[in-house]
């Protein structure tokens, strides 16, 4: 119940923020929101969000009628950069984010930069799927989940060898593999409604 309640409030905030926001209670319904949001035939992208893969939104969308861009299907380093760029020509971009605030900026941290470039201009429309474990009271908790939490879990997931892989603390390093060279906040939806976030009251990703 406090999920439900707190995502309707979010809705508003969101909405006065030019986002287009829903809320689904399990991520088979988000699921479901997201592909009804993008019609047959579209160009589809994404991120490395694990929140989109272990939804099943990836699966669904390659199972699905749509021309997709899915860097892990490239055989070498000039495969993966061209569809990188790619990624900016597509119709939908699908991402979770690494916080978002209970009044509605999104917060995420990147390596390359490439999520946070397509998030802020490229593709036609952006769809967020967003596990209500995200959710921090204000931008300056935000922050500090993802630096503090999303960025030691993706650090160990990748296997990059930077102080918070050691023992799973931001230390703000300047490593030359840091994971954390983009910072990206989004406080409003520009053009309005170009962004989409889908609440969903489940624990998805980091």
């Amino acid at each position: 119940m406090r999920n439900a309640l707190l995502a309707q409030k979010m809705i508003k905030n969101l909405e006065q923020r030019h986002f287009e926001a829903y809320y689904c209670p399990t991520h088979e319904e988000a699921v479901a929101q997201a592909l009804q949001l993008m019609p047959a035939g579209s160009s589809v992208s994404w991120g490395g969000s694990m929140s989109i893969r272990d939804s099943g939104l990836v699966q669904a969308v390659k199972s699905g009628d749509y021309v997709v861009y899915d860097r892990e299907e490239a055989k070498n380093e000039a495969q993966k950069l061209a569809i990188y760029r790619k990624a900016f020509e597509c119709d939908f971009y699908l991402s979770s984010v690494n916080a978002i605030s209970q009044d509605g900026v999104v917060v995420n941290i990147d390596g390359n930069g490439n999520r946070v470039a397509a998030i802020t201009w490229g593709p036609e429309r952006v769809i967020f799927l967003v596990g209500m474990n995200k959710v921090c009271q204000d931008v300056d908790s935000a922050l500090a989940r993802a630096w503090g939490t999303a960025a030691p879990v993706n650090a160990a997931r990748f296997d990059i060898q930077t102080p918070c892989h050691a023992d799973g603390c931001c230390h703000q390093c300047h490593s030359p593999q840091s994971i954390c060279n983009y910072i990206h906040f989004l406080r409003n939806s520009h053009p309005v409604r170009r962004h989409i976030i889908i609440l969903v009251g489940e624990n998805l990703g980091y």
